[in-house]
């Protein structure tokens, strides 16, 4: 398959490239820069993108891997960082900027003539964010674009050989024509036929999932209800059928309703789940509980030991499916290459060991948006489909403090009359994730002419596209304030109701 490699030098925009490239309906994978001795050059990799730093490349031990195996072999682009250290390596000279250029710049001068410029125009607006700039390029290569700040905005080699280096940000919307600048790269420069679609994934993720799983090979697969787990149950049911066995376990932790409602969903979409209700031993690992981490991990204990014993009853079991998504892959490995541990709770970390499975992530190569594609072509219910992300802990870590049943119910009836009235008022669709949290702390409010000395509770609503940032979500005063006044009228226990207005980062989406 074809494919694009991205570099990663630790830029916060290089999963941003990948999201691009993939729009086009090209698949490319993020591999961090230490891997670019390794990097195989086959028919499979088309072009290969260096990613931006917050490094400088004139620090010591700056990232500094050898590129001469794929200059001339592969069309190449260099992305700030990477164009400073292509003109590094080349032999020209980097330097601290004298005006060092953030934000919004205008190209004063574009050579519409090279290929990575077509269809561009003079005065278009690019995104900047450097304190160094190239004072001279290496021999070999040429300006294609300026600013009025920065004369080498952009460059290429001679001769027609196809690497490129350019000092913005193509793949943010402030550069307005970034995607035109991507797709010749990528389409025009790199060749790719953009035949990367849902549906091809769709038949090609089955094929491989045959031809990996035994004619006999039994697999389990851990069910939540959300996007990502059930759309890895309709892959895996399409290419193995009943020999699938979902395990979707109720830890008490669920939304109002949930259990009963996933599983009859999973029943309509003919799965073969069982659902397993193990309320009261996750409330007994929690107890007396506080720390959120202390809280994670007694949750996902508890998970792999109920999961244990429901896979156990699975005869000729040899796969432990998980709805491992890009992201997740991404997270869990560092620029500098080795594995660190971002959640506790990472799908069911420490299970395969345990009961000795190998294990299967037909999505492991998918943003979250695409996961939602997928689950389209696949026939995925809209109920299913669209629903808000769900931490794996559950309510356990958006009640901040010890979790007991009295908590549970306290939140699952307010987050219930949040999430409800969101999807009455049409406002659901336009918001990435939301969901109530308990605080540790009671206020004091007057209910007709008594004092009362109740709970808070913090209304938390994001918008993004796969959760790596996210901003609050400017919903309606009035929406706001029905949520309020509902909530304290029918959830006794609770009278005062706030709105965080915290992005991410700083903030987390997440209270724990």
């Amino acid at each position: 398959m074809e494919r694009i490699v991205i570099l990663d030098f630790g830029s916060q925009y290089t999963q941003l490239i990948a999201r691009r490239i993939r729009e086009l309906h090209v698949f490319c994978e993020i591999h961090p820069y230490t891997h670019a001795p390794d990097l195989a050059l086959g028919d499979d990799i088309r072009g290969v993108v260096l990613s931006g730093s917050p490094c400088s490349v004139r620090d010591a031990g700056a990232p500094n891997p050898d590129l001469g195996h794929l200059l001339g072999r592969v069309p190449v682009l260099g992305v700030c960082y990477g164009a400073q250290l292509l003109a590094q390596q080349g032999g020209g000279e980097v330097l601290p900027a004298t005006i060092r250029e953030y934000g919004r710049a205008r190209l004063a001068r574009l050579d519409t003539a090279a290929p990575l410029l077509r269809d561009m125009h003079a005065d278009s607006q690019v995104w900047m964010s450097h304190g160094d700039t190239i004072q001279t390029l290496p021999g070999g290569f040429h300006v294609i674009a300026s600013t009025p700040e920065v004369a080498v905005a952009a460059f290429q080699a001679d001769g027609g050989q196809p690497t490129y280096g350019i000092q913005f940000h193509p793949e943010v919307t402030h550069s307005t024509e970034g995607k035109q600048l991507i797709k010749n790269f990528v389409v025009d420069i790199c060749g790719c036929s953009q035949s990367w679609t849902p549906e091809h994934f769709v038949d090609s993720a089955v094929t491989a999932l045959q031809n990996t799983i035994g004619p006999d090979d039994q697999v389990i697969l851990g069910l939540s209800g959300g996007v990502d787990s059930s759309v890895a149950a309709l892959l895996l049911h399409r290419a193995i059928g009943p020999r699938l066995h979902g395990i979707f376990v109720d830890n008490g932790l669920l939304r109002q309703d949930e259990f009963a409602s996933v599983l009859q969903a999973y029943e309509g979409l003919g799965l073969n789940v069982t659902g397993v209700e193990a309320g009261a031993e996750f409330y007994a690992a929690l107890a007396g509980l506080t720390d959120p981490e202390l809280k994670r991990k007694a949750i996902g204990r508890t998970f792999i030991e109920v999961f244990d014993r429901e896979a156990q009853k699975v005869d000729g079991a040899r796969w432990l499916a998980q709805g491992t998504i890009y992201p997740d892959v991404i997270e869990s490995v560092s620029v500098q290459g080795p594995a660190v541990t971002i959640k506790s709770h990472h799908n069911v970390g420490g299970l395969p060991d345990k009961m000795n499975l190998k294990v299967v992530e037909p999505l492991r190569m998918l943003f979250k948006d695409e996961v939602r594609e997928v689950g389209a072509a696949l026939g995925l219910p809209a109920e299913i489909l669209n629903r808000h992300p769900f931490p794996g802990p559950g309510l356990g870590i958006r009640i901040l403090g010890d979790v007991t049943p009295e908590k549970v119910d306290l939140l699952q009836r307010a987050d219930g009359v949040f999430i409800n009235l969101l999807k009455e008022r049409g406002l659901y669709a336009h918001v990435w994730q939301a969901g109530a949290m308990l605080l540790p702390v009671q206020s004091v409010g007057v209910m007709g002419d008594e004092r009362t000395y109740e709970r808070v509770v913090a209304l938390r609503a994001v918008t993004s596209v796969d959760g790596m940032t996210a901003d609050w979500a400017h919903l309606p005063y009035e929406f706001l304030a029905e949520v309020s006044n509902k909530i304290i009228n029918q959830v006794r226990g609770i009278n005062r109701v706030v709105y965080d207005i915290s992005s991410k980062p700083p903030a987390t989406i997440e209270w724990e």
